[in-house]
């Protein structure tokens, strides 16, 4: 036996968009950059090809022909986890929240660069590689009724399992190791995306996906906090006793 690993294959990358430039442009910069590229032009083709061979991420277009992104991405996810970027042309902040919303993990809006791109496709990967690899042993982290075990990557809430995406376990996890303490969207970025750039709603929607299935009323949140002016607070005591 070989004192050195197999070298790893290069993680295999689904490009869906109906846009022939576009397409092109993307697909080149992800080949040249080491990946293994396949590209599908509309909805159902994109779901016929991960369903024949899994790709380890999607660059998903919001716009297609057939099925739209968005249902596109409903549907990648009810099969398992896995990373979606959105590509979109709209300027409406509304679509994009709705992206993240069904589960993509980030997205692009056009025009953008493709070195960015790039760099979007290696972070999200990073943080799906990291979470599915074999993790050290850590104490499972509990508060205010809620779990969060970091090696089997499970969480839940009164014994119930809770069904997190990966960045909502992390950020979950990370409010429950830092109680008390304020956090700006900024430094979520950071910590829990691993991102030193991109768009902070993508904060806002994610505390927002998270207090809806930790919180007794997600409309008056008592465990994440807004810090007005600063960010969030995870306050694992509650004021006044039980709800």
């Amino acid at each position: 036996m070989s004192e050195h690993s197999a070298p790893q294959p290069p993680a295999r990358i689904l490009v869906v968009d109906d846009d022939p430039t576009v397409a092109e442009v993307v697909t080149g910069y992800l080949d040249r950059s080491g990946f293994a590229v396949e590209h599908a032009a509309d909805g159902p083709e994109a779901l016929l090809r991960a369903e024949e061979r899994r790709p380890d991420l999607v660059v998903l277009d919001l716009m297609l022909p057939g099925l739209d992104g968005l249902e596109v991405c409903r549907r990648l996810r009810e099969t398992g986890p896995i990373p979606v970027i959105m590509l979109t042309a709209r300027g409406d902040e509304d679509d994009r929240i709705t992206g993240l919303e069904v589960g993509a993990d980030d997205y692009v809006t056009k025009p953008f660069s493709p070195r960015e791109l790039v760099l979007r496709v290696e972070s999200v990967l990073r943080r799906s590689r990291a979470a599915a690899g074999p993790a050290a042993p850590r104490t499972v982290l509990r508060a205010a009724g809620l779990t969060a075990d970091p090696g089997t990557r499970r969480a839940t809430r009164a014994g119930d399992e809770l069904p997190l995406t990966l960045r909502e376990f992390d950020l979950l996890a990370y409010f429950l190791e830092h109680p008390g303490t304020a956090h700006t969207r900024e430094e979520l970025m950071r910590r829990v995306w691993g991102w030193d750039f991109g768009d902070l709603s993508t904060v806002t929607v994610h505390v927002r996906r998270l207090r809806a299935k930790i919180e007794d009323d997600p409309a008056r949140p008592r465990l994440i906090r807004t810090v007005w002016g600063v960010g969030y607070r995870f306050e694992p005591r509650q004021d006044g006793g039980a709800a």
